[in-house]
């Protein structure tokens, strides 16, 4: 069964889509980019600000599902540039200390409104 996901733990849509989509046990998380959920601007200057708000995003959603970053079993970074791997990468690790998930990181030409970074996941709740 699909159920689509709608919290104000973490940024609205900026365009056609849900949040966060319950297919069975996994949730699967749009992907997310460094906007204050309060307000809708964009948080940080830097790789290293933005990806602290694009994962407190993330598990924004989760939280409004009763998850965490221990149900995630995938996750895909975008970035606008490889040389924010070590930053993003930094920031990531501290929020997945153990068990951390499969992930990809791949560069991408742009991101919506001017991001540096976005992050999508995949959690299970089983």
């Amino acid at each position: 069964m699909k159920q689509c996901v709608v919290t104000d733990k973490a940024p609205a849509a900026v365009g056609p889509y849900s949040q966060a989509v319950w297919a069975g046990d996994f949730l699967y998380c749009s992907g997310q980019i460094p906007l204050d959920p309060a307000t809708g601007a964009l948080v940080g200057s830097t790789a290293r600000e933005q990806a602290i708000q694009v994962l407190e995003n993330v598990e924004g959603v989760l939280a409004s599902q009763g998850l965490s970053m221990g149900h995630v079993v995938k996750a895909t970074v975008f970035a606008t540039d490889m040389k924010y791997f070590p930053e993003v990468n930094e920031v990531y690790a501290a929020k997945f200390t153990a068990d951390p998930p499969a992930r990809s990181f791949v560069q991408v030409a742009g991101l919506p409104k001017g991001a540096l970074v976005e992050i999508e996941v995949v959690a299970w709740r089983g």
